[in-house]
């Protein structure tokens, strides 16, 4: 597939939810239509947003159709703690094969990240530090499968800081793409250069990116 098809293939969203701003970009695996991977922006109607990547797994329509149906229950939910939210997705895919999904939700008023993953959708919460950039939190991730083996899930709470960006992306992004963050880039253009850089030639890749701008409107 020529370097224009890949580009004519890449997904790209963006938008604002109170305070925070978000951005995602992916591609399918090059030569297929089908998209395995998918995230959802949504606002909780708490004072919060909803973050999510879902990676159905594998790659293709059966992938595509997993990620489709968790999206839905998302939607459909999102006022839902995270905890229901990944069980309600975990009920809805049985009869799929399954997917990776990694949520967070963002506090408007105190900048507080709840976050939760079970399979292997990356989450990073990164910042600007007197060194340069910094990892501020990695989401602790569980093993199983939502939609096949849902073990016991509990979400997490770290503190973003005004500025700080959330990073989610499916394993579809490979290599150390944190290092190549430029935190005075816009998310848009941010998730952009981490698809064009750092997506898998064999597989779905999705990316995306939130920054709390630290004021409440």
């Amino acid at each position: 597939m020529t370097r224009e098809s890949e580009v004519a293939h890449t997904v790209r969203a963006s938008g604002k939810v109170g305070p925070v701003e978000w951005a995602m970009a992916g591609r399918p695996l090059p030569g297929e239509a089908a998209f395995g991977d998918r995230g959802v922006a949504l606002d909780a109607g708490d004072g919060s947003a909803v973050f999510g990547v879902i990676d159905g797994l594998g790659h293709g329509a059966a992938a595509a159709l997993a990620a489709e149906i968790a999206v839905s229950v998302l939607t459909e939910n999102s006022a839902e703690p995270l905890d229901v939210l990944m069980l309600l997705s975990h009920r809805a895919l049985t009869a799929t094969r399954g997917a990776a999904i990694s949520l967070a939700s963002i506090g408007f008023a105190d900048s507080r990240v709840d976050w939760l993953g079970v399979g292997n959708v990356a989450a990073v919460v990164l910042g600007v530090a007197p060194g340069g950039l910094e990892v501020r939190a990695t989401a602790p991730l569980i093993g199983g499968i939502v939609g096949y083996r849902l073990p016991t899930v509990q979400s997490y709470a770290v503190t973003m800081r005004p500025g700080d960006l959330l990073v989610l992306a499916s394993d579809g992004i490979v290599g150390d793409f944190v290092a190549s963050v430029d935190l005075s880039h816009r998310a848009d253009e941010i998730v952009a250069a981490i698809v064009g850089s750092h997506a898998r030639a064999s597989d779905d890749a999705f990316v995306l990116a939130a920054r709390h701008r630290g004021t409440v409107s």
